[in-house]
């Protein structure tokens, strides 16, 4: 099995290539959107307008496009919400390399066993693959 974890300190998190990407191979498409500023500049966190490419590192995703500067909650599509082990998001990273690390990210591809019951740990964002087991405090 094929695991995406996130090889250095910053977190996971996947480039707007590397969404994009995924939805496409997925089948769905994405709007992605990014909060208005005001006159001074200040986010306003209620309204929103289309992304495009360069007009913000913060983007958030819909699988439907905005009505009136609003996004359906149930449209709503986060990355971090992919599964880890999920085929199509070890086809993205694998094929666009670097260019599918996100802001704070460098993205690897870990390969366990078949059958391991597995899960992330993280310290500072930097990811391992362990087994799971029992803990208590």
């Amino acid at each position: 099995m094929k695991i995406v974890i996130n090889n250095c300190f910053g977190g996971f998190g996947l480039s707007h290539k590397a969404v994009i990407k995924y939805a496409e191979l997925s089948g769905f498409k994405l709007y992605p959107f990014i909060n208005k500023r005001d006159a001074n500049g200040s986010l306003v966190f209620d309204e929103f307008e289309p992304y495009t490419e360069g007009n913000s590192f913060l983007v958030n995703y819909s699988k439907t496009p905005l009505k009136n500067g609003k996004y359906d909650d149930g449209s709503y599509f986060s990355p971090m919400d992919i599964e880890r082990n999920d085929p199509i998001l070890v086809r993205v990273v694998k094929e666009l390399k670097s260019s599918a690390n996100g802001r704070c990210a460098e993205l690897k591809i870990v390969k366990i066993p078949d059958g391991i019951e597995w899960e992330i740990a993280e310290y500072d964002g930097d990811e391992t693959v362990e087994e799971k087991h029992k803990s208590w405090c």
